[in-house]
């Protein structure tokens, strides 16, 4: 029997999502420490880390420890009408590391869903993305929004590709004064200065968003309507007290085509969970098909929760010379059995710290 006390917060986790995902189809996908180094560096700007660890293969080849898994699933992937692919992992990524900014292997888990996907697999990856969290702690957020829509508002604000690229840049730092400040200089109109500042806005419900945006040309309500379904969704499944619909978080429009959300935990000030709608970047790979999927970053979990004890073990125990092998281990088995953490020494180190001293002679257990 698995004792979940010896297991750190990001390991539970990873026990946790692996029993969620196969419980919805995801069959767990394996893969290598390394992939071939161009892989990487022709979709650079979809890493979340710029470091990639490089090293020259004995063929010659350029080889790199993989920073991302979700390259590999869609390199890997069938492109077939009608199929869908359900795939989760459990995998090392070897990237450099928020808290420490130097190259850590990370543990990394996630799924991806891949294939002719519609309506209902995008809103079961959001359900398990929210899942997902709440395993973990119970105070989360989900940030939520719609690449698609961002997009398609923006174009038809008819701007330059340089003004196109500081709007982005504005929306996702929720900056309504660099977007005044292209009003007045001329370089937005009036109709455009009102669209970006809704999408800058926070909202709490569909509604909310249909109010802001309906009514606006064609190529918007397609991508509206699409985001309203999945909020539609996401209500009846009384998700949206932990949904907060937020444009600010789309900032990757080339490789990002639908819904695209963010997981926070309580006590981490970074996300620990990223994901979306992918078709741009399947494009981008040769890859007829559709992709949603999203990655929880356990990294960020190694010390959330994590009590700090006043001692390293349950029980020292100062072992007797006369003392059989045999007794001492029956004695710490007896002890660990219970849940106890439990190290035999031959005489006390300083440096250990211990809630309870015991001494054990051929006679038994003593009080130190």
């Amino acid at each position: 029997m698995l004792n979940e006390n010896i297991l750190k917060n990001d390991e539970k986790a990873v026990y946790s999502l692996r029993s969620l995902y196969r419980r919805f189809g995801y069959s767990r996908f394996k893969m290598s420490k390394f992939e071939e180094y161009d892989l990487y560096v022709r979709n650079k700007d979809f890493l979340i880390s710029d470091g990639i660890i490089t090293f020259t293969d004995t063929n010659g080849r350029l080889l790199a420890l993989k920073p991302d898994v979700t390259l590999s699933i869609i390199k890997n992937a069938p492109d077939v009408k009608g199929h869908i692919e359900k795939l989760y992992y459990n995998e090392n990524v070897y990237r450099i590391s928020k808290d420490s900014h130097s190259f850590r292997e990370i543990t990394q888990t996630g799924l991806e869903c891949i294939g002719d996907i519609g309506i209902y697999d995008i809103c079961e990856v959001l359900y398990l993305a929210v899942k997902s969290l709440e395993s973990i702690d119970e105070n989360y957020i989900v940030d939520i929004a719609h690449a698609g829509l961002v997009s398609a508002l923006i174009n038809a604000c008819d701007l330059s590709e340089n003004v196109k690229a500081t709007v982005l840049e504005s929306i996702q730092n929720k900056s309504i004064d660099e977007i005044t400040f292209l009003f007045q200089k001329g370089n937005i109109t009036q109709a455009a200065y009102d669209i970006i500042s809704k999408l800058i806005s926070t909202y709490k419900s569909r509604a909310e968003v249909f109010d802001a945006f309906n009514g606006t040309d064609e190529s918007v309500q397609k991508e509206l309507n699409e985001f309203l379904s999945i909020c539609s969704a996401a209500e009846e499944l009384e998700l949206m007290g932990k949904l907060r619909i937020d444009f600010s978080i789309v900032n990757n429009t080339s490789y990002y085509s639908g819904l695209v959300f963010k997981g926070y935990i309580s006590g981490i000030p970074t996300s620990v969970l990223s994901g979306g709608q992918y078709d741009k970047l399947m494009k981008k790979m040769g890859k007829r098909s559709g992709a949603v999927g999203f990655a929880v970053y356990l990294d960020a979990l190694e010390r959330h929760g994590t009590a700090q004890l006043d001692y390293d073990y349950d029980f020292v125990i100062l072992k007797d010379t006369s003392c059989p092998s045999a007794q001492i281990i029956r004695t710490v088995e007896s002890l660990s059995a219970n849940g106890f953490s439990v190290i035999v020494l031959s005489e006390l180190d300083s440096s250990i710290r211990y809630k309870t001293l015991m001494k054990l002679t051929k006679n038994g257990l003593e009080g130190a």
